[in-house]
């Protein structure tokens, strides 16, 4: 058993006080680093909300006050990692930027476990930066946000350590999360590879004229992701038959999208402005602030959550 009391979460904007809020609801002593102190005052901000809205949804007992209470914020880089038992980066998704702050932490740091967030950079490139301790960096993949969705994705690197990936399976178990090891470094991990695919596919039965981006997003949404709350794939084709499954694989497979690029659908709506929520419209418009939707979702999934909880009790 590893024991980890003390985490470091580098980068304090969506992600980052997320998993600050989850882990500080767990028991750890975390600390908060970043760069601007604007960030770490909104950041503070988004806890106590975070907190709240957890409160309010039944998923944690913890006055807002007091989960703050808990968390050190500092700009000192240096400082607010000394004591970690692990470090997890949640800065923007840029090589050269995580590379520069993996170099600072493993001079920081001398037996942390040096974990990235990212949802997609190679853990290889980004630990090309620390030759002489690869062995202690590797991918620890938050889904978001943290503090409502169960999988964490843990990246084996080619110079990862056991006892990095024992010591980070250890720190999700403690946080109560459930740890999903890839153990490759493959584009994407698990989570990505699977939402992208169904993202392209998605894509690729609008731009075939199939049917219109409302049917596609309400047939998702209310049918097959529905049901993949209470089972994942796997289990699908077992209860359905892995030979009807079989059957149909092999009349369908050869009429599903291989784009190896965003298609025109999605480009279109980028190049004129229609980039999603913050924009007022993407795919859909929007009348309402982007924290209106968000938490709409949230509450979505908070109730899914519940019910996925309350049906593990019963069991």
């Amino acid at each position: 058993m590893h024991d980890v009391t003390d985490l470091s979460v580098v980068g304090a904007g969506a992600m980052g006080h997320g998993l600050t809020v989850h882990c500080a609801l767990a028991g750890l002593d975390v600390t908060l680093v970043d760069h601007r102190q604007a960030n770490l005052d909104a950041a503070r901000d988004r806890i106590r909300e975070a907190s709240a809205f957890l409160a309010s949804e039944g998923l944690a007992d913890a006055d807002p006050d007091e989960v703050l209470d808990g968390v050190d914020c500092t700009l000192d880089l240096a400082a607010g990692v000394a004591d970690a038992d692990v470090v997890v980066e949640t800065i923007s998704e840029d090589l050269d930027a995580k590379r520069d702050l993996f170099s600072r932490l493993a001079e920081a740091t001398s037996d942390a476990v040096l974990a990235s967030n990212t949802s997609g950079l190679s853990i290889d490139a980004i630990a090309e930066a620390v030759p002489d301790d690869a062995a202690r960096v590797a991918g620890c993949h938050w889904w978001y946000p943290p503090y409502l969705l169960r999988p964490v994705e843990i990246v084996r690197g080619t110079g990862t350590s056991d006892e990095t990936v024992a010591r980070l399976r250890s720190f999700v178990e403690r946080v109560d999360r459930d740890p999903v090891l890839v153990e490759r470094d493959v584009p994407g991990f698990v989570w990505n590879r699977v939402q992208f695919a169904v993202v392209r596919e998605c894509l690729h039965i609008v731009e075939e004229g199939v049917a219109s981006v409302e049917d596609v997003n309400r047939a998702v949404r209310d049918g097959y992701a529905t049901r993949t709350a209470a089972i994942g794939p796997f289990e699908t084709m077992d209860i359905a038959g892995l030979d009807l499954f079989g059957t149909i694989a092999e009349g369908l497979f050869p009429a599903l999208s291989n784009a190896d690029a965003p298609q025109n659908t999605m480009c279109e709506r980028v190049e004129s402005g229609r980039t999603g929520i913050d924009a007022g419209a993407g795919f859909f418009d929007y009348d309402e602030p982007p924290e209106t939707v968000t938490r709409r979702r949230d509450e979505r999934v908070a109730a899914i959550q519940r019910a996925l909880d309350e049906e593990t009790e019963r069991d």
